[in-house]
């Protein structure tokens, strides 16, 4: 038997998260996958336009320093689709989450590898049972850190979870269906969680011939680019190089059938949905293919014998944890009418507990109509962003288990609120902070849940390689020199967090607010001079003598600027990265003004 401080099992980016932070934080550690890559999300299962903490405000912790050195990595830079303002090969990522797993003295990494068994005593996990290459090996650790896309290792243990819908009645959340739906609807037992998608990498070919842009697919993608046309529903995913990420939900390559089999324990009933699920996305690339007149083609991203199909599939949902407290869709929503932000965790003794922010907007994946969802977005730099919510530290852990914590989407969050808390960001960040509550387990000598919350808060806040924002504070960027003091006064004094998600109180006010230009010069930026057109409502567009550009920036302090006054009519030179694809121009600075 091997001895280490924390084990990791699963090939999710929240695993690899949470293995580089326990690592990072001093314990010996172990990080287990099933495939060859350790991405999960991230690169491996190919979503690479990531949704959700685009703002500057949100871009920290292992989220924000993954996504900096993206920006470096990538030649042609991020700015590649309308769908995401991130975009890159997941070949680029996987390069760099393996570069810093190796750099990490007290990480091992072990790929190709199956989770046989997990053994428990006297109410806690003692070792696992891994089969690889090497045959059958037993891991024991302190602490033992679910990082799978299904849940695997809580599935094994014996600690209780929740798998797909719960009705309205448990938590009142306004999104949930009632529980004489749930029993009557023959829908809720067909689709128990969230339509999953089998990511196939597609290759543009010089350029669409304008007299197919219109074209319609062979059945059954007939529907498929209704809504936008099919030049759009190509470019939607587009990569640098050229490469497209093909996972598309109006009538496209999510799957729907059978999608219990993802728990069954036959490894051919598993086999059989996958092969369903990469045949169905196959289909849909030819179909593409065929009616763009080659346009795109199967792309070259992954290892294996069919390059353009990721490692694995893109699940929405998983098993999720019964933890100490559950996220519902009530602490995601806006708190009351012109809010823009949910509540904050609080403890009996009026202690904020959010260890980590999520932004996205709520969305959910099923056949058929989109499923309605309570509002929860508001316009913002320009285009629609989601308003942020808190996760309490209490909702990675489990009651029953007290040296297991969960690193990807499966922790303790309802089926509704999975909408919402499923995106890269936010699980990268989940896995950091597992990663280091693990780490100070082990230090401390303690169980994790009885680890002190302040202290994970403080030791995020301060990390010395991926700082991480534990509140929702929009007006400070990341690299201000005020990060740190915001975050902190937010925890000292919670109750001056305002609805809007900014700091009030005699000491806020001491803090200087990023200028309009202060934000540091990034790759691709070019500068812009004209005439801004349009409003803060409907968006602003940049007319000058080569036409007019719509506008969005991810910078508080223009995000600011803009709403201080109807800038119509007003000349400007700014700076600021073009998509071509968005299209739009993505403004960084504002480096003159004049009426």
């Amino acid at each position: 038997m091997t001895q280490r401080d924390v084990v990791v099992w699963g090939g999710g980016c929240g695993g690899v998260a949470a293995a580089l932070q326990s690592a990072r934080s001093g314990a010996d550690t172990t990080l287990f996958t099933p495939g060859p890559w350790l991405g999960g999300m991230v690169s491996s299962a190919g979503v690479c336009a990531p949704d959700g903490h685009e703002l500057t405000c949100w871009q920290t912790g292992i989220w924000g320093a993954f996504l900096r050195q993206l920006e470096l990595e990538e030649p042609s830079g991020l700015d590649q689709n309308w769908v995401s303002c991130f975009g890159y090969r997941p070949q680029t990522a996987e390069r760099i989450l393996q570069r810093w797993v190796a750099a990490e003295p007290k990480l091992e990494w072990r790929p190709h590898c199956r989770l046989e068994q997990v053994h428990g005593q006297q109410g806690r996990l003692r070792s696992v049972e891994i089969s690889s290459a090497n045959g059958v090996e037993t891991f024991s650790a302190d602490v033992f850190v679910d990082g799978s896309d299904l849940g695997d290792l809580l599935a094994l243990s014996s600690a209780p979870f929740r798998w797909g819908w719960e009705a309205k009645e448990i938590w009142d959340e306004p999104s949930a269906p009632d529980q004489c739906r749930l029993e009557s609807e023959a829908f809720f037992q067909q689709q128990p969680i969230q339509s999953p998608t089998w990511v196939v990498m597609g290759q543009l070919h010089g350029e669409l011939d304008p007299q197919r842009a219109d074209a319609i697919p062979r059945i059954p993608f007939d529907r498929s680019i209704a809504s936008f046309g099919l030049e759009k529903t190509i470019t939607y995913g587009r990569l640098p190089s050229g490469l497209v990420m093909l996972n598309w939900p109006l009538e496209g390559n999510d799957w729907h059938q059978g999608l219990d089999r993802a728990l069954s324990a036959d490894a051919e009933v598993r086999a059989e949905l996958a092969q369903e699920m990469q045949g169905h996305s196959k289909d849909f690339l030819a179909a593409l293919s065929e009616c763009s007149g080659g346009w795109i083609a199967a792309g070259n991203a992954f290892p294996g014998e069919e390059p353009s199909l990721a490692l694995m599939p893109y699940w929405r949902e998983g098993r999720r944890l019964i933890g100490r407290s559950t996220v519902t869709e009530r602490d995601l929503l806006p708190m009351s009418k012109g809010a823009q932000r949910g509540p904050l965790p609080v403890d009996a003794q009026g202690r904020c507990t959010s260890i980590a922010v999520g932004t996205y907007a709520n969305d959910h994946h099923y056949p058929g109509e989109d499923w309605p969802l309570a509002q929860k977005s508001v316009r913002w730099g320009g285009r629609w962003s989601g308003t942020p919510f808190c996760i309490p530290f209490d909702a990675l852990i489990s009651e029953s288990l007290p040296n297991l914590v969960m690193a990807e989407k499966g922790f303790s969050v309802s089926h509704m609120a999975n909408g919402a808390t499923r995106l890269q960001p936010l699980i990268l960040n989940l896995g950091q902070v597992a990663g280091l509550a693990a780490a100070m387990a082990v230090r401390q000598d303690c169980d994790v849940g009885d680890l002190a919350v302040d202290a994970i808060q403080s030791a995020l806040i301060h990390e010395p390689q991926a700082p991480a924002a534990v509140l929702p504070i929009w007006d400070w960027p990341l690299w201000h020199p005020h990060w740190v003091t915001a975050q902190e006064q937010g925890l000292a004094r919670p109750e001056h967090l305002d609805a809007k998600g900014c700091l009030s109180g005699p000491r806020a006010s001491t803090l200087i607010p990023p200028g309009v230009n202060q934000a540091p010069n990034q790759p691709h930026e070019v500068g812009l001079s004209g005439v801004l057109t349009g409003n803060l409502q409907e968006g602003y567009q940049l007319q000058t003598a080569e036409g007019v550009s719509p506008l969005i920036t991810l910078e508080p302090a223009i995000h600011r600027w803009l709403s201080a006054s109807d800038h119509a009519g007003q000349r400007v030179s700014l700076r600021g990265v073009k998509n071509p694809w968005g299209p739009w121009v993505r403004i960084t600075g504002v480096l003159d003004q004049a009426n």
